[in-house]
């Protein structure tokens, strides 16, 4: 058996990522969050976004408990599967889980980042830290309700680059999550329109258009102080590099697009 890892903090949208990295390399089982998946579906185990706290998480995503190791390991020598992908948010964690089910050694380690963009996991961080949402890698229909306190939404079915079906990941809340932290949009345009208004040459700005949740961009109408002399594309530039340095730092946002429109220019003598 030829093992892989996917190692990523918490939140970085491992478990989205999971499916397409699978089909792009022809890998059919996957170990995650405690539950053994084989073909984008369920198998074995108990996922641990069940549990009631995340100690209890934690010990389950690790195989801590026999009767729960023995399950999967049972099941995965039943299935003899040629390739098998372990994800974890750690090196350490990828490391312990294979031991646990006696996978062998470890053949090749992924980073998350090896496989999403930074903007990507910056978005999946915010909405992690924004609505606490969690994904598995399975579809709705397997999913327990029964054991679940709050189920989310179906989440959705995952395409390759070439739009074939290649699976479905349900959206979950866990029970041993802190909770949520809620941040309306005029804080967002506040941030915006002060950082604008602290460049120099910036005589006024006010926001035209925004999405901060989904496609995640924002068009900012400004007015200059500026010399006719002067190139007028370099003032632009410094507002959306402002922008975008400020929403990264204070949300953990990386913005797809930040339009700047000039509404009108004070000539400077």
């Amino acid at each position: 058996m030829i093992v892989y890892a996917l190692v990523g903090k918490s939140g970085t949208g491992k478990s989205t990522s999971v499916l397409q990295y699978c089909h792009e390399h022809n890998i059919p089982a996957i170990i995650d969050d405690g539950i053994f998946i084989l073909n984008g579906s369920k198998i074995a185990g108990t996922s641990a976004k069940y549990e009631k706290n995340y100690i209890k998480a934690v010990k389950r995503a690790t195989f801590f408990y026999e009767d729960h190791c023995k399950e999967v390991m049972d099941a995965i020598q039943m299935t003899c599967v040629a390739k098998i992908l372990v994800v974890g948010t750690s090196v350490k964690m990828v490391n312990l889980i294979a031991s646990k089910l006696e996978l062998g050694k470890i053949n090749k380690y992924v980073d998350v980042s090896e496989i999403r963009t930074s903007m990507e996991i910056n978005m999946a961080r915010h909405m992690r830290n924004t609505q606490g949402k969690h994904v598995i890698p399975i579809p709705y229909t397997q999913v327990e309700t029964n054991r679940l306190k709050k189920i989310i939404q179906k989440g959705k079915k995952l395409f390759s680059k070439q739009a074939k079906y290649i699976g479905e990941v349900t959206v979950i809340q866990p029970r041993f999550t802190k909770g949520t932290i809620m941040i309306h949009e005029n804080v967002y345009r506040d941030v915006i329109i002060h950082t604008c208004k602290t460049l120099h040459f910036v005589r006024n700005a006010k926001i035209v258009e925004s999405d901060f949740n989904t496609f995640q961009g924002v068009t900012i109408e400004i007015e200059l102080n500026w010399q006719l002399e002067k190139n007028i594309y370099e003032p632009l530039e410094k507002v959306q590099e402002m922008v975008n340095e400020v929403l990264l730092s204070y949300f953990e946002i990386e913005m797809n697009t930040i339009d700047i429109q000039l509404a009108a220019i004070k000539l400077e003598i």
